[in-house]
């Protein structure tokens, strides 16, 4: 019996792509770079703020243009940074299930813990989420386990007892390093076949699915 949800944000709760791509092209305009596709940012999110800027910018970049980058980002990120973002479709129902059982709710993104923190209130102000952790200087980021045992020691609540909830593989190796069992949604930036290749738990094809999931390992 499960008696908490870990869930990843970007890609899993919310669609933020679009504002991520519109800030980072425009700090790769300002810098003299080209810009990217929508689409590929996809593939550039998921590892914190820092893989996203170096992902995006060229190779042969100096890691001083990159923190350059970074800063840029943050800024330029901070003022669009609800602008076309959106719940995915099903999540607020599928919240307003859970948070009808005895499952505790938490967050842990790579997002930067500022704008987890900005999302989760401005999405999820009516929702009980109890541990609400981004990425911070001093916890490593995913998938590395410590930023989900944290949450599993200020809940209380052992590893084996929480399910994690993402849509890439470093969430998969997340929950797995933290001894905790995983689900991985299909609806976020990566592909099914690349949650199957980091041995998800569970695959959840919407939120319907993934809330029936939730509700058969909470009885």
């Amino acid at each position: 019996m499960k008696k908490a949800v870990i869930f990843d944000l970007d890609g899993t709760l919310v669609d933020s792509i679009q504002d991520i791509a519109i800030c980072m092209n425009k700090i790769l305009i300002q810098l003299g770079y080209n810009e990217h596709p929508e689409d590929d940012y996809q593939n550039f999110v998921g590892d914190g703020a820092l893989m996203l800027v170096q992902n995006a910018m060229p190779d042969n970049c100096s890691q001083d243009l990159v923190n350059e980058g970074l800063e840029l980002f943050k800024n330029s990120y901070e003022n669009g940074i609800h602008d076309n973002s959106k719940v995915y479709d099903g999540i607020y129902k599928m919240l307003d299930t859970i948070k009808d059982t005895d499952l505790k709710l938490a967050v842990l993104s790579n997002k930067p813990h500022k704008f987890t923190l900005q999302f989760i209130e401005y999405f999820f102000k009516d929702y009980p989420f109890i541990e609400i952790h981004g990425q911070k200087e001093d916890v490593p980021k995913k998938p590395d386990p410590m930023g989900a045992i944290n949450i599993s020691n200020a809940l209380c609540i052992k590893p084996n007892e929480i399910i994690f909830i993402g849509d890439t593989p470093t969430d998969i190796k997340t929950a797995k390093n933290a001894g905790m069992e995983s689900v991985g949604v299909t609806w976020g930036y990566r592909n099914v076949d690349e949650l199957i290749s980091a041995n998800a738990d569970y695959i959840a094809k919407d939120a319907e699915h993934l809330t029936q999931i939730l509700l058969e390992n909470n009885v």
